[in-house]
């Protein structure tokens, strides 16, 4: 006899078989504390039919854990973060400021020196990356409080995260103007029966802007807390990157990787290459880099990179619309936070994979654009596909 029941059918006894209900994708919601100003913070737990959960908070609309499926089927988060509100605003947290699974904007990566123009005119941001702005400056995404809508069908569950950056935010120091226009931002997360989190941002303005929304989410697909990604093995759809100064801010141009230990056109195992005497690699301490992908003239969504853990595995594969992916490698966690299950985040215990817009496009003509202009609407998707390998171990 196939499938679960809810009554056992007990022979000679008149009693009917009647098959248990179908799990179905559901949301719940929970407190997680209050900001130093008042301001209550709620957790959406969004779990799908398989049992996979995405956890989201309005505080930054930032993706708390993530519980998937190893090759025996056993749940464990894979995202980094914090299991209450007091991890996300410590000192600790808010010097070394990784961003943990947290949505950025309004310019996520880099812009030199905090400055662009548009139509000829001159912004100055908040410098918070000496020498430059790095997402969004000190008011960024990542520290706002969001407005969240769950919903959800017999296919999917949803949250819909909104606000409205006033014109000026991310000019908080003496002599800056902030963003040009305000901007009314909607982000909705969405998980799908088939282990998908879809990541949708939609924008408009009333002013010509400036707009490159990511997730920094980092990931380690044996578990949060459980050591290095540096055995991760790690496929890129791009055969070229831009390449960056000292800052970390590109110099424009787009060589190809070819040769290089920037090349993962092939899975590559992250660790194999990245302590090597390779320029780039010591600018940023390891990798944090855009790569350019190759997209084939297609629009919509394409592979942009795959992930894996051969110990459980579990893999990653991600596709967007953007242009561009940010692979960085975790090189600034310096082991002085304490994640979810406790343990300490040293270099390399998580890796980020941003799609967007390319650092510093408004400073660079031959790159993608990021200016938003009125009646334009800003639309962009990234989509995480979890999966098992279940060969192996």
């Amino acid at each position: 006899m196939r499938g679960l029941y809810a009554l056992l059918v007990v022979l000679g006894m008149g009693v009917i078989a009647a098959p248990a209900e179908a799990a179905k994708p559901k949301f719940s919601k929970s407190s997680f504390g209050e900001l130093g100003n008042g301001t209550a913070v709620d957790k959406y737990t969004l779990t799908n039919s398989r049992g996979m959960s995405v956890a989201i908070i309005t505080y930054g609309g930032i993706v708390q854990s993530v519980k998937v499926p190893d090759r025996r089927g056993h749940l464990k988060n894979v995202a980094l973060g914090f299991k209450d509100l007091a991890g996300y605003t410590s000192p600790a947290y808010i010097k070394s400021n990784p961003y943990f699974g947290a949505i950025i904007g309004r310019y996520g990566n880099r812009i030199a020196k905090g400055t662009f123009s548009i139509d000829g005119k001159t912004y100055k941001i908040d410098i918070n990356n000496d020498p430059n702005t790095l997402h969004g400056g000190f008011n960024g995404f990542n520290v706002q409080t969001w407005a969240a809508t769950p919903s959800k069908t017999s296919k999917a569950v949803a949250l819909s995260l909104h606000r409205v950056s006033a014109a000026g935010e991310g000019g908080t120091t003496p002599g800056t103007t902030g963003y040009p226009g305000n901007l009314d931002v909607t982000v909705v997360y969405t998980l799908t029966n088939d282990d998908k989190l879809r990541i949708d941002y939609k924008a408009t303005t009333d002013a010509p802007t400036v707009v490159n929304l990511t997730n920094h989410s980092y990931w380690n697909l044996a578990g949060e807390g459980s050591g290095t990604i540096y055995g991760h093995q790690l496929q890129l759809n791009a055969s070229r990157y831009t390449p960056v100064d000292s800052t970390l801010i590109p110099t424009g141009a787009e060589p190809k990787v070819a040769g290089t230990p920037m090349d993962f056109r092939k899975f590559h195992a992250i660790g194999d290459r990245i302590r090597g005497n390779f320029q780039q690699l010591v600018f940023g301490r390891g990798y944090d880099h855009n790569w350019v992908l190759d997209r084939g003239g297609k629009s919509g969504l394409v592979v942009a990179a795959r992930l894996k853990d051969p110990g459980s595995g579990r893999e990653l594969t991600m596709s967007t619309t953007e242009p561009g992916i940010q692979f960085y490698s975790g090189n600034f966690l310096d082991g002085t936070l304490y994640g979810t299950s406790g343990h300490q985040y040293r270099q390399g215990d998580g890796l980020a994979l941003e799609t967007q817009h390319f650092p510093d496009s408004p400073n660079h003509a031959n790159f993608p654009s990021t200016v938003l202009r009125p009646g334009q609407t800003y639309n962009s998707s990234t989509v995480l596909a979890f999966s098992v390998n279940r060969r192996g171990k």
